[in-house]
């Protein structure tokens, strides 16, 4: 794990790269010295908590967005390293391919329903929304009392704000992709 001095080393030098502003401005907007700004970004002086709110307060930037580490451009996940969950005796199965995280609002899953196999869905946030595709087999949605069949290939948006319910309605193993969209607030 990289030290946090050197993170937040690297996301000062791309915020002020970003916002084109040189050290001099940045030391007017926060109130830290151009020397101090200078050795902060070439990792030489790990800040204060006080500094770091100085420089987050003077650029109108977030504290965490200061000392986290920014998403890599290219992410790998392997299903043999993803931490499987299960409903309806394993019939179920859900892969969390990737988190929630607060910046993108939403998560994505692939999940696999074997023959027989169902959910219940309790209504999530007002606002929620889900967007399915079905790469294998046949799915069964009900939403507000309403079935929608899908098949190989298809793909349903919902308001998930309100119960719903999943099954799988073929006779073979159904596998589909899951982004849950959440508003924000």
């Amino acid at each position: 794990m990289e030290e946090i001095h050197l993170i937040f080393a690297k996301n000062l030098k791309a915020i002020r790269e970003k916002e084109k502003l040189s050290l001099e401005k940045v030391s007017q907007l926060c109130g830290v010295s151009k020397t101090m700004i200078g050795q902060i970004e070439r990792g030489e002086s790990s800040p204060t908590l006080t500094t770091i709110w100085k420089i987050a307060n003077g650029l109108k930037v977030s504290f965490t967005s200061l000392i986290h580490q920014p998403q890599l451009d290219t992410e790998v996940v392997l299903k043999k390293d993803i931490q499987m969950l299960s409903e309806n005796d394993g019939k179920y199965r859900v892969y969390p391919n990737f988190p929630f995280q607060e910046e993108s609002r939403f998560e994505i899953y692939t999940i696999e329903i074997d023959q027989d196999g169902q959910l219940s869905a309790e209504a999530h946030k007002e606002g929620t929304e889900e967007y399915i595709t079905v790469f294998e087999g046949v799915l069964l949605i009900r939403v507000n009392d309403n079935d929608y069949t899908l098949t190989q290939g298809d793909a349903i948006r919902f308001k998930a704000d309100r119960p719903h319910f999943y099954r799988n309605a073929g006779e073979s193993l159904t596998k589909l992709s899951m982004t849950i969209y959440y508003p924000d607030k």
